[in-house]
C-alpha cells in the first residue's frame, strides 16, 4: 500500500470534533460531524492501525452487501454510516468498525469483534415499564419486543466520553429522539441512571447477530413520544404483571411473541429486583458499574 493510501484510510479514523447538530423524529439520523485536519498526528499508533484493518475490510465486504434486495435502505445507510465503538471485555476501547461488520456473525465469530452498546428502561410515573417491538426492517431480531430504547453509542467526541459513562447516556438521549420522538428536554442525560454492564453474544438468523458490551440505563420520567416506524413497530407500557404474561407467552410461544435475547436476559437476571428500587426511589442502592456480568 502507498503512503498516500496509508494516510487516507487513516485520516478516515481520526479522532473526532463534534459539531452542533440538530435532529428531528424524521432526519434524526443523519449528524453533521466533521474530522480534524491536524488529527492524524495525535491519534494513537495501536488504535489507529487496528482501525485501518476494520476499514479496509468494511469496504471489501461493501460491495457484496450493498445491493441486498432484502435489507431496508434507511437500514442498510445506517449500516455502513455508523461507526461502533470497538471494546475488549473489560471495555476498553480498541477501534472501531461499521454497523454492518460489528453485526455479521462471521466476523463476530472469526475476529471476536465486540462492540459498546446500551439498553434504556424508561418507567412513567405509576412506574409502568416502556417496550418497544422492533419494526420489521430492522437487520438483526426484526419484530420482537424488547426494552424501551436499545442501541449503540457512535464513534464521536460525545459519545466516547468515559466519565460516569456520559458518552452513553448522550447516546441514549439521542436514540430516545430518533426512534420513538423523545424530546431530549423530557430525558436529561443527567436523569440516567447506569446500573451496570452485561457482556452477551446472540445471533438473530444465519447470517446476523449481535455481541454487545452493553450498558444498562434507567430513567423515571413522563415523556412525549412519536415513534418512528423505521425502528419501531409498536409500543406499550406494561406493570409487572403484563411483563409477567409477556414472558409467559414467548417462552409458550403463544400469540408469536418473542423477546430480545438482551432483554430476556436482563429481565431473568436483575429486571424485578430492580423495579423495587425503581418504586421506592433507590436505584443508585442496584447500581454496579465495577462489574461487566457475563451472560449466556
Amino acid at each position: 500500500m502507498s503512503m498516500m493510501a496509508s494516510v487516507q484510510i487513516c485520516r478516515r479514523f481520526s479522532p473526532l470534533v463534534a459539531r452542533p447538530a440538530i435532529y428531528s423524529a424524521n432526519s434524526s439520523f443523519l449528524s453533521s460531524l466533521s474530522f480534524a485536519s491536524s488529527s492524524l498526528s495525535i491519534m494513537p499508533i495501536r488504535l489507529r492501525c487496528r482501525a485501518s484493518v476494520h476499514s479496509v475490510r468494511a469496504a471489501s465486504t461493501m460491495g457484496d452487501t450493498i445491493t441486498d434486495a432484502n435489507m431496508d435502505a434507511v437500514q442498510r445507510r445506517l449500516m455502513f454510516d455508523d461507526e461502533c465503538i470497538l471494546v475488549d471485555e473489560n471495555d476498553r476501547v480498541v477501534g472501531h468498525d461499521t454497523k454492518y461488520n460489528c453485526h455479521l456473525m462471521e466476523k463476530i465469530e472469526s475476529e471476536n469483534l465486540l462492540h459498546r452498546a446500551f439498553s434504556v428502561f424508561l418507567f412513567n410515573s405509576n412506574y409502568e415499564l416502556l417496550l418497544q417491538q422492533r419494526s420489521a426492517t430492522k437487520v438483526t431480531f426484526p419484530l420482537v419486543w424488547t426494552n424501551t430504547c436499545c442501541s449503540h453509542p457512535l464513534y464521536r467526541e460525545s459519545e466516547l466520553i468515559e466519565e460516569n459513562a456520559l458518552g452513553v447516556r448522550n447516546a441514549a438521549q439521542r436514540k430516545l429522539l430518533d426512534e420513538l420522538g423523545i424530546p431530549a428536554e423530557d430525558v436529561p442525560v443527567d436523569e440516567f441512571t447506569t446500573l451496570g454492564r452485561i457482556l452477551y453474544k446472540a445471533p438473530s438468523d444465519g447470517r446476523w447477530g449481535e455481541h454487545e458490551l452493553d450498558y444498562l440505563l434507567f430513567i423515571v420520567r413522563d415523556v412525549g413520544m412519536r415513534p418512528n416506524p423505521d425502528e419501531v413497530a409498536d409500543v406499550k407500557y406494561v406493570n409487572r404483571e403484563q411483563l409477567k404474561e409477556i414472558l409467559r407467552k414467548a417462552n409458550a410461544g403463544e400469540d408469536g411473541i418473542k423477546l430480545s435475547p438482551w432483554f430476556r436476559l436482563v429481565v431473568e437476571n436483575f429486571l424485578f429486583k430492580w423495579w423495587d428500587h425503581v418504586e421506592k426511589g433507590t436505584l443508585m442502592e442496584a447500581a454496579d458499574m465495577k462489574t461487566i456480568h457475563k451472560l449466556a
